[in-house]
């Protein structure tokens, strides 16, 4: 079942804006279903890549849901919203639902991919501490390589988790939910990121009202300067040149 979508202008993206209370409702929805079901999030360097592989474009369109991350990308699509007369407080990171998971019924078995050893036991331990009636496992993903994923796979079809939350780095985990699509378990999964760091507390987060200025960026550049440098000052401009070329492509 593939929700709704509202189109992201300027961006030439679409996203499923959902607030917490409504992805808990989606999930719900999806684990009464028990098949298999993909959840993903926008921002400007999944946007980026939409627009530069056509595979990963593949992968989004073929989500079930598709939440809006990343304070360009809601601004943008508020700018429509509020036309509409739309709720305007749809950003939904990762961290912003994971805890909410807590309520969601029937739900048994949660699997953890990703991350360092260290990192992917906090966040097995700390989800365990809010999911008391689900059985919660880990399998780290640094270091992943072919051999690794077959060993994820053996590992998630014998496990049959109802949710997992994968967080191998973008676009890795999109690759691989990809490639690896008719191979999985029937189960939820939430490509997450650094969320699962950020769960174990071994990745800080933001302060909330950096977040609520749109400021995130600013944090983790000042904490990874090497690692997000290059999505901030040199990213956006790569975009702007991909949707230049998109609609002049459009109009010949």
């Amino acid at each position: 079942m593939t929700l709704h979508r509202d189109a992201v202008p300027v961006l030439d993206v679409d996203a499923t804006p959902l607030t917490v209370d409504g992805l808990v409702s989606t999930l719900q929805g999806f684990i009464d279903g028990r098949s298999l079901h993909m959840v993903a999030g926008h921002n400007l360097h999944s946007v980026t890549l939409c627009h530069r592989d056509r595979s990963f474009r593949e992968f989004y369109d073929q989500c079930d849901v598709v939440l809006l991350d990343g304070a360009p990308v809601v601004w943008l699509w508020n700018r429509t919203a509020q036309v509409e007369g739309s709720p305007m407080n749809y950003r939904l990171g990762s961290t912003d639902w994971i805890p909410a998971l807590g309520r969601l019924s029937e739900l048994h078995r949660v699997a953890v991919l990703g991350a360092g050893q260290e990192a992917n036991d906090g966040a097995v331990a700390k989800l365990a501490g809010f999911l008391p009636d689900a059985e919660v496992k880990g399998m780290p993903g640094q270091g992943w390589n072919a051999s690794t994923e077959e060993a994820a796979l053996v590992w998630l079809n014998d496990f049959k988790p109802q949710l997992v939350l994968i967080g191998l780095g973008m676009p890795l985990q999109e690759q691989v939910l990809q490639r690896r699509r008719s191979q999985l378990p029937a189960a939820i999964y939430c490509s997450v990121g650094g969320a699962i760091e950020q769960v174990a507390g071994v990745q800080r987060l933001a302060p909330r009202w950096l977040g609520r200025l749109g400021l995130e960026w600013a944090w983790r550049l000042l904490l990874h300067p090497t690692r997000v440098a290059y999505r901030v000052f040199i990213e956006p401009w790569q975009l702007v040149g991909l949707l230049i070329r998109r609609r002049i492509g459009f109009r010949a």
